[in-house]
């Protein structure tokens, strides 16, 4: 039975697909609905809460094993279906993820490989020649963002304090630090790959757009009108220039840069 929630991802699924089906016979919490954007079909995916999730630390919207491995089927599936067409079906992640779900049955029954497959799957469509575009709309944490929307061509976030990118939540990052979260939140504002909110994000480069709206918890037309044009500008650029190599032009990514630039030397 499909779920509906209040949760970010969940919201601007359902503006980006008005009264799209979703694909039946998928998990709950992960959503997928096909829809016209600029006169072709493209593919929306989210991963959403599921108060019923048949694990208990894949509730609240976190990539769990059953959530990998449906990102894993419905991306290597619309690869299968496009296999012959000339022209590839856009792939949009519509990006609303806290965590991977930490858990004892997760990690003994392989969350590593059912997170891995779902990265595999959207590189994968990447290479096939799928425009794969990443929309951050609320939180990208940890290997939940790995496993959804991080093998995009290109990422898309919304300038909000509710969108946040790391590698952990602040009470870990607190912890493994040994510093308080205090502590962890001064040491983020001098250095911005330890910060959490999207502005010091951007400043990596990884960012193709960052876009202000007035409401991303209910978007007005004119928000949901500016999110549209500017994946439809994501979608042809992809499709002009696949590489990564945009995520490489920011000052801070200069050192990342240059090591690939002395890589290439020596090889």
């Amino acid at each position: 039975m499909m779920t509906r929630s209040n949760s970010r991802g969940a919201i601007w699924l359902e503006k980006l697909a008005p009264n799209a089906s979703r694909i039946n016979s998928l998990c709950p919490s992960v959503q997928v609905a096909d829809a016209d954007l600029n006169g072709e079909t493209v593919r929306f995916i989210s991963v959403v809460p599921d108060a019923n999730n048949h694990y208990p630390r894949a509730t609240q919207g976190e990539v769990g094993l059953l959530e990998g491995w449906t990102l894993a089927k419905v991306v290597n599936e619309t690869i299968d279906s496009d296999a012959n067409s000339n022209v590839k079906r856009p792939i949009v992640a519509v990006i609303d993820v806290p965590s991977q779900a930490y858990g004892r049955r997760e990690e003994a029954f392989g969350i590593y490989q059912a997170l891995a497959g779902a990265v595999g799957a959207y590189a994968k469509a990447r290479l096939a020649g799928h425009p794969v575009i990443g929309l951050i709309v609320g939180k990208a944490m940890s290997g939940a963002f790995l496993a959804h929307g991080y093998q995009a061509n290109r990422l898309i976030a919304i300038n909000d304090k509710g969108v946040l990118v790391h590698a952990m939540g602040k009470e870990s990052a607190a912890r493994i630090t040994l510093r308080t979260v205090d502590a962890l939140e001064k040491m983020a504002a001098t250095i911005p790959p330890m910060a959490y909110d999207i502005s010091n994000y951007a400043t990596l480069g990884l960012l193709s757009d960052l876009l202000t709206i007035n409401n991303p918890d209910a978007p007005s037309d004119a928000d949901l009108a500016l999110v549209e044009i500017t994946v439809q500008k994501a979608i042809s650029d992809a499709r002009k220039d696949p590489s990564l190599k945009n995520r490489l032009g920011a000052e801070n990514r200069r050192s990342s840069a240059l090591v690939r630039e002395r890589m290439r030397v020596a090889w």
